[in-house]
């Protein structure tokens, strides 16, 4: 295997100079693009071994490469456009390499303190002859404050090439990018299926699609029968690939001919916005559009100019919540967190204390379902430094009929009852947790007795809930520092 454990001793950083860090990593404007890394003082043609990096491709990110000897290299993040506060997401590709040449990547200049790098989780990696994207050994990754890069935190890892041939690229997370995606809602509309619709809510800076889904039975729509109507969005951060696979993984299973989905799609309108920051995902950021905006904090007055995206959308869920032929019950947006464990919620406080009992309904019922669902990590709060954010903006618009949450799923691993060890998420673990997100809403609107087939009850208890008030608030902040969803 090509990320098999390798015998590579981490170098002595002694010999960097201070010169490496002259103009830091604010200096960073744009991707590698095929260099050649070659020892000091070499002027031939590049040797086998002499490794080639680039970073200029869709959702790539890799600012610069230094060579501290032929074992080691420092890998500096490109910040996101126009915001250097944020440097997290790389995604690059490593080429004229060496069989069997072992190597230390360190990637010096996160802009994080806290990482599930230190719990455990390693980078992902693909090759050409290997497509299918891997997670490292995590016994080869190492996070740490380093002096030696103004005592930024540090993510090294070790990683032996085994075929001379092939093109290696290596990712914080699963990549998930705009052209898989307009790729993924072609292929739906080929289907033509008549209880889908496309169609394109707005462009963003650059001029690329902000797709809406449209998925219920119109067959079922009357001006007598109020329809239910949820809306849910993902990567208004843009590095936050995990949220697009559940995203994918909930609208698939809507589409499908299983009998829950058909039955959904008789009582329920579902409205989708897979890519909120389409300019931001195909640039390769981590947090930030094009012009370096965290959307994700700017609901309460969007420009149609600087955020032409979020604006679009706002605009839509205060048509829908005035359209009286249906109820606007549910806004969720899709995150991804860097520091926490399974998929858990984020919801808001009332000082209805029934209202804020039916916002747990949902959670509770979507931890039935899914075992990688966590209540215990769920928590209610009004924290300040939110207030921008959709759940928090939202849950103030719309009336008490409505709820808005946020459903993080961590970029790492999660827990289950039954194991022992964290289980590190997959595409495809991604994806099913979108399906049981889908699945949830037949238990809320107690549909179940129109399923005509045995289909398991689910009957796993969920943990212990987390109280709403101040004290959420504190753990909240506590477990998200410098995580802001």
């Amino acid at each position: 295997m090509y990320f098999s454990t390798t015998d590579v001793t981490f170098m002595n950083k002694s010999s960097r100079l201070n010169g490496n860090e002259a103009g830091g990593e604010e200096a960073l404007v744009g991707n590698v693009n095929k260099l050649t890394v070659s020892p000091p003082g070499y002027s031939g043609a590049p040797r086998k071994g002499h490794l080639v990096f680039d970073a200029c491709f869709e959702s790539g990110n890799l600012g610069r490469v230094d060579y501290i000897s032929e074992f080691e290299f420092d890998l500096f993040i490109r910040p996101d456009t126009c915001n250097p506060r944020f440097r997290v997401w790389f995604n690059f590709t490593v080429e004229n390499v060496r069989e069997t040449q072992r190597v230390i990547f360190n990637v010096v200049n996160f802009s994080k303190t806290k990482s599930l790098y230190r719990d455990g989780m390693s980078p992902v990696v693909k090759s050409t002859s290997r497509p299918k994207w891997q997670r490292l050994p995590a016994k080869n990754v190492y996070y740490y404050r380093c002096p030696d890069h103004r005592r930024n935190y540090v993510m090294s890892f070790a990683f032996c090439f085994d075929r001379e041939d092939d093109v290696y690229q290596l990712a914080y997370c699963y990549p998930y990018t705009y052209s898989r995606l307009q790729h993924y809602l072609a292929g739906l509309e080929r289907r033509k299926l008549p209880y889908l619709q496309r169609e394109q809510l707005g462009l963003s800076v650059q001029q690329r699609h902000l797709d809406l889904l449209t998925i219920t039975n119109c067959d079922q729509l009357s001006p007598e029968r109020e329809k239910k109507l949820v809306i849910l969005t993902a990567r208004v951060h843009p590095g936050e690939s995990p949220a697009s696979f559940v995203c994918q993984g909930l609208i698939d299973f809507l589409v499908s001919q299983h009998p829950v989905a058909q039955i959904l799609r008789d009582y329920v309108i579902f409205k989708i916005v897979p890519m909120l920051n389409p300019d931001g995902v195909y640039l390769g950021n981590y947090r930030c559009s094009l012009m370096g905006f965290d959307l994700n904090r700017h609901w309460q007055d969007p420009s149609p100019w600087a955020h032409p995206t979020l604006h679009a959308v706002k605009q839509l869920i205060i048509q829908m919540s005035q359209d009286p032929s249906v109820s606007l019950e549910f806004y969720i947006d899709v995150h991804a967190h860097s520091t926490m464990l399974n998929g858990f919620m984020y919801g808001n406080v009332f000082e209805d204390e029934e209202r804020v009992q039916r916002q747990a309904v949902f959670p509770r019922l979507l931890c039935n379902n899914a075992a990688d669902f966590s209540f215990s990590n769920t928590s209610f709060n009004r924290d300040v430094v939110k207030a921008g954010t959709g759940r928090r903006f939202l849950g103030g618009l719309l009336d008490d009929t409505s709820y808005c949450y946020t459903l993080e799923v961590s970029f790492y691993s999660y827990m289950t009852p039954a194991s022992a060890a964290p289980v590190a998420y997959t595409e495809e673990t991604y994806m099913k947790l979108g399906m049981n997100v889908a699945r949830t809403f037949l238990d809320y609107y107690k549909l179940n007795n129109l399923l005509t087939d045995n289909t398991p009850s689910h009957v796993r208890s969920c943990e212990a809930p987390s109280q709403a008030g101040g004290d959420v608030a504190d753990k909240e902040t506590e477990r998200s520092q410098n995580v802001k969803h």
